[in-house]
């Protein structure tokens, strides 16, 4: 597919600076730079937290603006303009979930390795999520449990509870808040 006279349109106005291309930009390309973020990660087996999904996008748009849009540069013309990106965007996170968790690009080599050595050190941090987890209300601290101990996806969680599955993320994420928050205060 050629290139479409809008996205050379945009393409124009981002390489000279005009006010709002870089906003048009990302506005276009937000849901194929987000798709392709959580294809990835699903097709390397690797769960991404919403701050993890958004740190990676945003390294995605860093690259495309880095260098004085050097990506955008470099654009030939000989594909469309989604298909360029998402190859930059593809090439992006395997670089950043490899460099991330290098154990996870290892089939878990690593894991299996240290597993002997840390049974007592992983008994002793379950014990400590088990701690956290008695500071949050019921639900939070289902869904904690289901999610990070028991490795259930956010839509076993949501069929498990009853609850919406986009509901699932949000309460995870002030759930941790709560457990960050209590792992800072001395045990006593």
């Amino acid at each position: 597919m050629a290139l479409s006279e809008i996205d050379r349109n945009l393409l124009d106005r981002c390489l000279s600076h005009k006010p709002r291309s870089w906003e048009d930009f990302v506005d276009r390309y937000m849901g194929l730079v987000v798709h392709v973020v959580n294809h990835t990660a699903q097709c390397r087996s690797m769960r991404l937290i919403p701050e993890d999904r958004e740190d990676l996008v945003a390294e995605v748009f860093l690259e495309i603006i880095k260098g004085d849009y050097a990506v955008l540069r470099r654009f030939r013309a000989q594909s469309s303009l989604a298909t360029y990106l998402t190859v930059v965007a593809r090439r992006v996170v395997v670089r950043e979930l490899q460099r991330k968790r290098p154990s996870a690009t290892l089939g878990g080599v690593a894991e299996l390795l240290e597993s002997a050595e840390s049974h007592e050190a992983r008994i002793s941090d379950r014990e400590e999520v088990e701690r956290l987890i008695g500071g949050l209300d019921g639900s939070e601290a289902a869904v904690v449990r289901m999610y990070h101990l028991e490795e259930k996806s956010y839509g076993e969680i949501s069929r498990t509870l009853g609850m919406p599955e986009n509901s699932v993320g949000p309460m995870l994420s002030r759930a941790r808040t709560k457990m960050r928050r209590r792992a800072d205060q001395p045990t006593g």
